[in-house]
């Protein structure tokens, strides 16, 4: 306009820029927010890599998707754990998760009981179905089907794996068993190349389930250990330590190690235990989570990788991210990234050799 018209005078009068406060104003101000451009962002890897230029959430799974790449391209070959929990297969993530295995890009499991279960439900020839949240869930269980959210199962179908799964355990030797070994002998009777437990069992991955009775597992368990006693059967004995003593041994013979947690609760605090649990002291070299819960109310689900630090179960010099977002979002976005980018491209697996007092880990 031309006029020279100062009306906040005052204020520009206050403005001192010294030396270094210019120096300062220059590298905070040296990167600015790059818009996301959606005739060049057309695949995954195009709309990631977009992120990082971005802000708020986008940018934070852009940077947990950079944490998952250094860990894969590591030199030293971390193993990487990834911790599972939420609704992952009701929302639709069961050919994401198995993709993982198959692809190599994860190397050890973590679990909640329902999560593989339910991939177990799927594996037997059912299915989830599309719901809603505001159904009448009165009506919904006097037509013996269950509510996951907004997803519907077939209580009829659960019953009947429930019962597969007690006639399972009386095939087993009645002897003491990690829930690795449990659950990879569960993973040989399935024939689903996308599930969960028969991939892991394919390329024998260990799955470790530390709350298995928490969940319908745990009844199939239960349906058993009744037949057992009343019948005077010796049993099987799943041995809570030996998970302990196993996972602990995985980090001990790993030169660096790497934790994804998708949700938290016993998956995610199980992981971190791993990294002190014996005699490893350094923490987990990578990590990154996908969580919605905040912080702040001091729950497990929602502590912070900083928090881990102190306990040492993250490195102190940890590379690592957070992502608040849905799993069923984030998840598929960070994997699709990965996949499509190729970085995995040449990594070997890891081959896990149990031996009553310890491990050897090769790779191949």
């Amino acid at each position: 306009m031309g006029t020279n018209l100062k009306f906040f005078s005052k204020k520009q009068e206050e403005i001192r820029l010294t030396p270094e406060v210019v120096a300062e104003r220059e590298a905070l101000l040296s990167q600015p927010v790059e818009p996301v451009d959606l005739d060049k962002a057309v695949t995954i890897k195009d709309l990631v890599e977009s992120w990082k230029g971005c802000g708020i959430q986008s940018r934070s799974l852009a940077e947990c998707a950079m944490v998952y790449e250094n860990m894969l391209t590591d030199p030293d070959r971390p193993t990487v754990m990834i911790g599972l929990s939420g609704a992952l297969i009701a929302g639709g993530l069961r050919k994401v998760l198995s993709a993982m295995i198959k692809k190599g890009i994860v190397d050890v499991i973590v679990s909640t009981g329902a999560i593989l279960y339910q991939d177990y439900y799927t594996a037997m020839g059912y299915r989830h179905y599309k719901g809603t949240p505001n159904a009448d869930d009165s009506i919904l269980h006097d037509l013996y089907i269950d509510r996951i959210y907004d997803a519907y199962v077939d209580e009829i179908g659960f019953v009947k794996c429930d019962d597969a799964i007690s006639e399972f355990c009386t095939t087993l030797e009645p002897r003491r068993y990690s829930t690795r070994e449990f659950l990879y002998a569960l993973g040989s009777t399935i024939r689903d190349e996308d599930s969960i437990l028969y991939n892991a069992y394919k390329y024998g991955l260990p799955v470790f389930c530390p709350a298995i009775a928490d969940s319908s597992i745990g009844i199939g368990l239960a349906g058993y250990y009744r037949w057992a006693k009343e019948n005077g059967v010796a049993t099987f004995v799943l041995d809570v330590m030996q998970d302990n003593f196993e996972i602990a041994q995985i980090v001990l013979k790993s030169k660096k190690t790497g934790s994804i947690y998708i949700g938290g609760g016993v998956p995610k605090n199980y992981i971190n235990d791993a990294a002190v649990m014996l005699d490893y002291t350094r923490g987990h070299s990578y990590a990154f989570q996908i969580t919605a819960d905040a912080p702040h109310w001091g729950g497990l689900t929602g502590s912070t990788l900083d928090e881990a630090k102190s306990w040492g179960k993250v490195s102190a010099k940890a590379t690592r991210a957070t992502v608040y977002t849905e799993s069923t979002i984030g998840l598929p976005l960070i994997v699709g990234y990965i996949l499509q980018k190729g970085v995995h491209s040449g990594r070997k697996r890891l081959k896990f050799n149990w031996k009553e007092n310890g491990l050897d880990i090769d790779q191949y």
